[in-house]
């Protein structure tokens, strides 16, 4: 890390509509790092487009941003899901990778959830899951992981079949099954 980046006041703040354009240019900026890692046929370039930022927004993901002398240098989303937070889009610009800022976003964000938070990211993405289990999460059996894809999140069968899950909390088959319930439960008294 460079001197002026040592030195550089960071902080933690909410983002807001005015953030979109730099939300997508972190994101597809980091996100190169899945070209030839991910299967071929779920790589798109740009890897977010913007209808794409305005759907997940539409959809309840609030993001956090980090910034660097007022610039976003990284973007963490969460989405509150029945009985569990989901980490979303988790971005940090690549020349900023490694110097905590994906951290520091984590650690707030799940000092805020007050209960499981889960994370769904790309099985072939090993140094994303080696990150999120350094910060204390743990990847779920692959069976239950494909459990709490179609329960939490909104994605095609080919994704769940090439992704993990990752919570902040053990979680035993059973656990999932509870879990998974009590959202039933929860949807069917809200549906």
């Amino acid at each position: 890390m460079d001197r002026k980046q040592q030195t550089t006041p960071v902080a933690i703040r909410p983002c807001n509509p005015a953030d979109s354009a730099d939300i997508l240019a972190i994101i597809n900026a980091a996100a190169q790092a899945y070209r030839g890692a991910i299967p071929a046929d779920r790589w798109h370039d740009p890897y977010m487009p913007a209808g794409e930022l305005a759907s997940e927004l539409a959809d309840g993901v609030i993001f956090s941003g980090l910034t660097a002398d007022d610039r976003l240098i990284g973007v963490m989303g969460v989405q509150r899901r029945h009985n569990v937070d989901l980490i979303r889009h988790a971005y940090v610009l690549p020349e900023w990778q490694g110097r905590g800022v994906g951290s520091r976003l984590l650690a707030h964000l799940c000092d805020n959830a007050g209960r499981p938070v889960l994370i769904g990211t790309w099985r072939a993405a090993e140094w994303a899951i080696r990150f999120y289990e350094r910060s204390g999460f743990r990847r779920v059996d692959d069976d239950d992981a494909a459990r709490l894809l179609r329960t939490y999140w909104n994605v095609p069968d080919r994704q769940i079949a090439t992704s993990v899950v990752l919570a902040s909390v053990p979680l035993s088959g059973e656990a999932v099954r509870s879990l998974i319930a009590e959202a039933g439960r929860a949807s069917e008294r809200h549906g």
